[in-house]
């Protein structure tokens, strides 16, 4: 498995190498599937190598959060955990306290990257002095973003002494709004994006991209799914360089193993050009997409 990515080194941990696809727990812990397949569903990507696992207080106002912690019971050094901040949690003081309670729910003393989920109405000194304490205490190893466009991203890098380590948006082959300025600028800063909803499952550009007649037909010359497709086409390398993760969510055994099976499949350029013409990328720039 070549299909890596990695987080740039801050001032306070060494540059660390991931699996192009992880995983995603929104909608976990809400009763939509069997709590113990869900816990199955982690542990599975677990032993496939898909090792970032993403959740946030939000999520089933932290049942998502209990859902991955006992999925990791026993294997929380093999996972590399994300979880998330409400903006108005984002205080000096209450960053602090949802980071303490987000622990408690996840069954472990340190997350591996903290998220401000989007912007809100408190000022980002304000939410990096707590990260920053937050990270002094050893609670969290790095700290980053969700859904920020560029210059809400421009600022945030800046005020953070350049230590961000990621910037996590929906990205799907149906909306490609950030590969006009956002995604190049984050190239050029060596910020890594995080891919959420990568099926196509949400945004206000949200298209039932698995009945596309396209898609279909070049899923099925690959001999692959029209998901995995859409997973080998959003962590694929630009220039060279892979610089997304992708972080589906799958309770379904055969949906992890297929996750996991698109790190393997490269597209040649053929198809890229068959994908682009089906999908431009956008020539100005839009409104960020979000859910």
């Amino acid at each position: 498995m070549d299909a890596t990515v990695t987080l740039k080194a801050t001032t306070t941990e060494p540059a660390v190498t991931l699996a192009a696809i992880g995983q995603g727990s929104w909608y976990m812990g809400e009763g939509l599937a069997p709590r113990r397949d869900e816990v199955r569903a982690i542990q599975q990507g677990l032993d496939l190598g898909l090792t970032l696992v993403d959740t946030a207080e939000m999520y089933a106002d932290g049942g998502a959060e209990e859902v991955v912690g006992e999925a990791l019971k026993g294997r929380r050094e093999q996972a590399f955990l994300v979880s998330k901040v409400y903006p108005w949690n984002a205080g000096k003081r209450s960053a602090i306290q949802a980071c303490e309670d987000s622990l408690q729910r996840l069954g472990t003393d340190y997350l591996d990257m903290y998220l401000l989920h989007w912007p809100g109405g408190i000022a980002l000194e304000e939410t990096l002095s707590a990260f920053e304490q937050l990270r002094l205490d050893g609670k969290i190893k790095r700290f980053a973003v969700s859904n920020f466009d560029h210059d809400e991203l421009q600022l945030w890098h800046y005020l953070s002494g350049q230590d961000t380590a990621v910037n996590q948006v929906l990205y799907h082959l149906g909306s490609r709004g950030i590969e006009h300025s956002l995604r190049p600028w984050q190239r050029q800063q060596d910020i890594v994006t995080m891919g959420y909803c990568p099926l196509a499952q949400g945004g206000r550009l949200q298209r039932d991209l698995m009945t596309h007649p396209e898609l279909q037909a070049i899923a099925n010359e690959l001999n692959i799914s029209v998901p995995q497709l859409l997973l080998a086409w959003a962590i694929r390398p630009i220039d060279g360089k892979r610089d997304l993760i992708a972080i589906p969510k799958a309770v379904q055994p055969q949906h992890v193993q297929q996750n996991a099976d698109a790190l393997n499949i490269k597209l040649n350029s053929d198809v890229l050009a068959r994908l682009d013409a089906a999908f431009p990328a956008p020539k100005r720039k839009t409104h960020l997409d979000i859910v």
